[in-house]
């Protein structure tokens, strides 16, 4: 797994690569935790690069969620697989979190101007 992070403006953009499961569930957590001690009150999670997702990964993104909403932000979940984005049914998380399409429609369902 690799987590690579973009700042555009005031959105911070999350781009997860390869497997998030039990195993890599605490690295991307502990990297997400530092990315929400800045001024991050709008994040996007990219997961056109994310190739399985398990229910330690639904974790690490339901707690991302849960502390962008106790701090007043946003998320959107954006350019997933069929299969990752059945998981988010399954799970009900997309009755929970907004998916979009692609970042770019991320974007726009946040409201936010990007720089």
């Amino acid at each position: 797994m690799d987590i690579n992070h973009v700042k555009d403006g005031e959105i911070s953009i999350i781009k997860i690569n390869g497997l998030l499961d039990a195993d890599t569930g605490p690295v991307a957590d502990k990297t997400i935790k530092k990315i929400l001690e800045g001024n991050c009150l709008q994040m996007i999670f990219d997961f056109s690069a994310l190739d399985y997702l398990a229910s330690g990964g639904l974790r690490v993104i339901l707690g991302a969620v849960k502390e962008l909403r106790r701090k007043g932000g946003q998320v959107v979940l954006c350019s997933m697989s069929n299969f990752i984005k059945e998981i988010f049914e399954v799970s009900g998380f997309n009755s929970v979190v907004p998916i979009a399409k692609s970042v770019e429609s991320g974007v726009e369902q946040l409201g936010v101007n990007p720089v």
